[in-house]
């Protein structure tokens, strides 16, 4: 008996260690685990998908179109987040992208040439429109902002009023019809085969953002050591810096496999007087263009939220009001800031998808709310405020925009997708819960 009962804690004892040794390594790593966990989620989402579409899913193509896809909700959930930190919510975010949207095609196909005078040849023509939709976003924002922190109407209220209101105002901006006919410059954003870095800009942005992993990293131990902060091991410095980079080179080599539809890449051989080969000319796409405002927009946020007081008054006033107020924060300027920026961000995800149509119909951004407001959640920002990261709204959007597409890729239609999307929500905020009344315990 003594022997027995000695020797069964000694069997179990290395079998519980093992999940504690890889809980201390991705502790000394300082991985987010949450990130982590969603970044698993996406690759099986689209790993079960590819299996289910007998491996027709997993394809440069197909991957480019649903980065392309995933882009403009996820420029607006970077925003989502702000707004949802500051235990505000935003529902006009789809109906203002519309708006702008087809602000941007009368202003290059009515407005532009007939009013102002501004014809196809008039230079940076695109710039402007672009000026004048972020404009009109900021304004939209700024008024909404205003309503919100300065007269004290619930920001539910006010932007599901937006969402009626600006909605309707779309039908009589056009006259409840399609405008097409957008500037070929401004078209470049649709991610298509002219709308892409090619492959030898994309190998050149690869070995930047391997340089500027290292260079964080760096970086951020001389900062540690310098201010006396604990650093990682330097096997974990090495390995993140490995990884980040392998990863980030896998990705300009897998890109590089989407090529040019043969007619277009015939047609630019005949324009550029180059002799194609037999087999036709093949000519790499690379990133899409809106992958890549995708990227400088959730690096920007990040530094807003992370780096700029504005950030941090977002943050503290999410998490305690009443003690952002008496530290002497103007939270009132604060709120109409995160809803000004939430604008200039509908007008930047209107861009790729007007881009992406050559125009606008009357059912752009339609269900965006939905999809933002899931990404934001699904990627960690709780609605009681002060919790929620940029890069983890950003990973949220395509985790729905994987879910999306992979089940219009088996045929299954929009209600179908709508329902997933939906259950995807409520698990997300379920668990959000759970988590907090853990930690709370």
């Amino acid at each position: 008996m003594t022997n027995v009962a000695d020797s069964a804690p000694a069997s179990r004892t290395p079998q519980g260690s093992i999940p504690a040794r890889l809980r201390q390594l991705l502790a000394q790593t300082e991985i987010d685990l949450r990130l982590f966990g969603m970044l698993v989620a996406l690759i099986v989402i689209i790993a079960g998908f590819n299996v289910a579409s007998g491996g027709q899913l997993f394809q440069a193509t197909n991957m480019a179109t649903l980065a392309v896809q995933a882009t403009s909700v996820a420029i607006i959930a970077t925003g989502m987040v702000l707004v949802i930190v500051s235990r505000n919510i935003d529902l006009s975010v789809g109906s203002l992208t519309g708006f702008i949207a087809m602000s941007y095609a009368l202003l290059m196909t009515d407005w532009m040439p007939n009013i102002l005078g501004m014809g196809p040849d008039f230079p940076f023509r695109w710039l402007i429109a672009l000026g004048i939709g972020v404009g009109i976003g900021a304004a939209f924002g700024a008024v909404q902002g205003f309503i919100i922190a300065y007269i004290g109407v619930p920001s539910f209220v006010v932007t599901l009023g937006g969402l009626l209101s600006i909605r309707g105002a779309i039908w009589y901006l056009s006259n409840g019809a399609g405008v097409f006919g957008l500037d070929p410059t401004f078209q470049l954003l649709n991610g298509g085969a002219e709308g892409s870095l090619g492959g030898l800009l994309t190998w050149i942005v690869a070995a930047i953002g391997c340089a500027a992993i290292v260079a964080l990293l760096v970086t951020g131990r001389r900062q540690r050591r310098r201010f006396g902060f604990p650093v990682r091991p330097v096997w974990a410095e090495v390995t993140l810096a490995v990884l980040g980079c392998l990863t980030v080179l896998w990705l300009a080599y897998f890109a590089n496999g989407n090529y040019w539809p043969p007619l277009l890449a015939h047609q630019y051989a005949l324009e550029q007087n180059i002799t194609e080969p037999p087999g036709g000319l093949l000519i790499s796409t690379g990133f899409p263009l809106p992958l890549m405002l995708l990227v400088a927009v959730t690096l920007v946020m990040t530094w807003l939220a992370t780096r700029r007081s504005f950030g941090r008054y977002v943050y503290a006033f999410g998490g305690n009001p009443d003690a952002a107020e008496l530290a002497g924060i103007n939270t009132r300027w604060t709120i109409m800031k995160t809803f000004i920026l939430m604008g200039v961000l509908c007008a930047l995800s209107a861009w790729v998808a007007s881009a992406r149509l050559n125009g606008a119909t009357l059912d752009i951004g339609v269900n965006y709310e939905l999809y933002v407001i899931a990404a934001a959640v699904v990627g960690g920002t709780s609605f009681a405020g002060g919790i929620g990261t940029i890069p983890g709204a950003v990973l949220g959007a395509f985790v729905m925009a994987g879910l999306k597409y992979g089940l219009a890729f088996l045929a299954v239609n929009s209600p179908g997708q709508n329902v997933v999307a939906g259950i995807v929500l409520i698990a997300a905020v379920a668990f959000d819960a759970y988590t907090r009344r853990r930690g709370s315990r």
